[in-house]
């Protein structure tokens, strides 16, 4: 059952066209990376702040770097899904895969938690707290490892 759903999900149109025009493959990749460095780029510098390593001078910019990590992130996984839909057979057999999945998995439910704690506050205030401290530096482990976990994905 699940051989037949991976096929038919190889089989759509937009799948088929990522397969069938030259350069599609390539630019999707290429936004996926661009995704990648938007929400690592934005979530390392909170993460800095959220760990006192960058100073109170950034605290008017965490709104906005938290909005980028999003935007960043929502690029990552539609574009992540796309090229996932590709071999979607092959990737769902990769252990490294499955690893990387989880990793992602678990920076989310550590940022929805650091959200939580700090719901209807501005992020700063949490600054420096042993919590936001710990969860920062989880975030940072996490996203580290997601992107490694990316990398290894290609040699395995």
């Amino acid at each position: 059952m699940l051989a037949l759903m991976f096929q038919e999900i190889e089989n759509l149109g937009v799948v088929r066209l990522i397969v069938a025009v030259p350069w599609v493959y390539p630019v999707v990749s290429a936004l996926h990376i661009i995704g990648i460095g938007t929400l690592l780029g934005s979530i390392v510098a909170v993460d800095l702040r959220l760990l006192r390593i960058l100073g109170p001078q950034f605290d008017a910019a965490l709104p906005a770097l938290v909005r980028m990590a999003l935007c960043g992130f929502a690029l990552a996984v539609t574009t992540g899904l796309l090229l996932l839909s590709v071999r979607i057979a092959n990737y769902a057999e990769n252990p490294v895969f499955l690893i990387k999945m989880m990793i992602i998995a678990a920076a989310g439910g550590n940022a929805l938690l650091l959200r939580q704690a700090g719901l209807g506050v501005n992020l700063a205030v949490l600054v420096g707290r042993r919590a936001a401290r710990f969860s920062g530096a989880v975030s940072l482990c996490f996203w580290v490892s997601a992107v490694f976990a990316g990398r290894w994905i290609a040699f395995s």
